[in-house]
């Protein structure tokens, strides 16, 4: 069985909330449920983490490595344009892959959103797909 941490960053708790129609209607509990079912055919176990602190984003990423995960989904959020510590935790946990994932279509969105300083970092950035995102993230670590 593989084990895979799924980050949310900054804001992600308000998903269902803010801007419907760039993030859609589901909640957090319910995006979590939505990845849980979508991937339940495969052998993974899935650990869930949400936080606005970049210092805890930054603790769960290193748990990752002690803790012996396989591999890591994270959407770090507006984390994305301007957190290197994030971006060294995941430097830190190398060899685990990391795959950085975004909702929206950060690339034709304003111009700072474009900018992701965690990517480099990560083995792939999956952007504009939605919910699915986090799947095609989840299947990337599979095959990796």
């Amino acid at each position: 069985m593989i084990k895979i941490t799924v980050i949310n960053g900054v804001n992600l708790n308000m998903l269902g909330i803010r801007e419907k129609g760039v993030y859609g209607t589901l909640d957090y509990k319910g995006l979590c449920e939505y990845i849980a079912d979508k991937i339940k055919s495969y052998d993974v176990e899935l650990r869930f983490f949400q936080s606005n602190s970049e210092g805890e984003i930054v603790d769960c990423i290193h748990s990752c490595y002690f803790e012996g995960y396989d591999g890591v989904v994270i959407n770090p959020g507006a984390h994305t344009h301007y957190s290197y510590a994030i971006f060294d935790a995941i430097k830190a946990i190398a060899p685990i892959p990391v795959v950085e994932v975004h909702i929206s279509d950060i690339h034709s969105r304003e111009d700072f959103r474009k900018i992701s300083v965690t990517a480099p970092a990560c083995v792939r950035q999956i952007a504009g797909m939605g919910y699915d995102g986090y799947i095609e993230a989840i299947k990337q670590l599979i095959r990796n």
